[in-house]
């Protein structure tokens, strides 16, 4: 496609566009949204809250499971326990040294066998 047809085909598009926006802003019901979004923007920083602290108020369901109030996931503990030797490694993480030489040695499926519950 050369550069003018592509030059039009945008100069097009942006008409369209401009046209659309145009129409919208005259459009009562996103007036009313708008109005909505900034009265709810001011609540939300008269109370120092955020929408997660209202989701969470009106509708905890809707957050997602696992999440820690920062918004990471929570680990779980997991217990290893070395049935040949009966060392135990506690850990939150799968970076530890301990149990990468096992892996290593044994096998992640065996390894994560050996978790306890």
């Amino acid at each position: 496609m050369s550069q003018l047809v592509e030059y039009r085909e945008i100069q097009k598009t942006i008409a369209q566009m401009t046209a659309r926006l145009g129409e919208m802003e005259n459009d009562p019901t996103l007036k009313s949204e708008m109005e909505f979004e900034d009265k709810l923007k001011a609540l939300l920083g008269e109370y120092g809250k955020t929408l997660k602290d209202v989701i969470g108020l009106l509708a905890p369901e809707m957050l997602p499971a696992g999440k820690a109030a920062t918004g990471k996931r929570t680990r779980q503990l997991k217990v290893y326990i070395n049935p040949h030797t009966q060392e135990r490694v506690e850990t939150k993480g799968g970076n530890h040294g301990t149990i990468k030489k096992w892996k290593a040695e044994h096998g992640a499926a065996a390894v994560e066998g050996w978790v306890q519950k």
